[in-house]
């Protein structure tokens, strides 16, 4: 039987200086019990700006102590299932999102949840992308609120991290410090809104310690191939250096020069676009399963 981590007394950053909540072997399969973005207090559409506790907003449960992380390693999180609570939750308003310069008001959606499917309108159904918002380790230096991304992961808000795939993170503290939170039934590419459909729910995973290989950033393996993940202050710095660091660490495995790998990448990868709303910006470089296949590359 899998530990389960409930929700406790949720963090607001990742840190190095939080006390472990929990203590798992490497290799373990846990569930990680966690809240909405807001915390649950938006229970109606009736919920205004001035009533939400804006000092508790992306909470995380954690951090997890992972038995032999230490600084350098990394640490590889598969999502083997996501149990997500209903009903969900979307959000707007004045200053918020891409669009929050031309909305006056602090504007709530409930989202019933019927089957695989979000209930938007009579007319519109979502289908349902579970997915993890806020992910990741302590960072190195000090405490970065949940609420941003960085190269510890935190608020990365990518459609990617969902279930059957595994994140690898690299470990700046002894046991990594592992937490999550921020679920989401469904969300789009840039969560221009500045939500997705946010709701409690439970992770079903598993943590490993991977030894004898570092990162600088997190990367996302699935069925169809590897993603790096660049938070910066801009979408330019953050694509750029996306394609950069996934080159850099691709091209050891392969019998290509820099100009060579290039301009396969240039054909065959992908830039994306995770998120475009939170204090830092995440892109992320896809490279298909099928190149990994042809070099037989397999980091970890």
């Amino acid at each position: 039987m899998s530990q389960t981590v409930g929700l406790g007394t949720p963090i607001y950053s990742f840190s190095k200086d939080h006390n472990p909540v929990a203590t798992v072997a490497s290799g373990s399969r846990i569930k990680v019990e966690s809240y909405d973005c807001f915390e649950g207090q938006i229970t109606s559409n009736e919920t205004t700006m001035n009533s939400i506790d804006w000092e508790r907003i992306n909470p995380a449960t954690g951090p997890i102590y992972v038995e032999t992380a230490q600084p350098g390693d990394v640490l590889a999180v598969t999502i083997h299932g996501l149990d997500i609570k209903g009903p969900g939750v979307l959000a707007t308003g004045q200053n918020l999102g891409v669009m929050g310069h031309r909305i006056d008001e602090f504007t709530i959606k409930m989202i019933p949840l019927e089957g695989d499917e979000a209930v938007f309108n009579e007319k519109v159904r979502i289908p349902l992308n579970k997915m993890i918002g806020v992910i990741g380790v302590a960072p190195e230096n000090e405490a970065v609120p949940c609420g941003t991304p960085g190269n510890h992961g935190g608020n990365l808000d990518t459609v990617l991290i969902t279930e059957g795939a595994t994140i690898y993170f690299p470990v700046f503290h002894e046991g990594a410090l592992f937490g999550l939170g921020d679920m989401h039934a469904a969300m789009g590419d840039g969560e221009i809104g500045v939500s997705g459909i946010e709701v409690a729910g439970i992770a079903d995973l598993t943590l490993e310690v991977k030894k004898g290989k570092s990162l600088k950033h997190p990367l996302v393996k699935n069925k169809d191939g590897l993603s790096i993940l660049v938070s910066a202050e801009t979408l330019d710095e953050a694509a750029k250096l996306a394609v950069e660091e996934m080159i850099d660490l691709l091209l050891p495995y392969t019998d290509m020069d820099v100009a060579e790998m290039t301009m396969l990448m240039s054909a065959i990868g992908h830039s994306q676009i995770s998120q475009i709303v939170d204090p830092l910006l995440t892109a992320r470089f896809f490279v298909p399963q099928s190149f990994l296949d042809a070099y037989n590359i397999d980091i970890f």
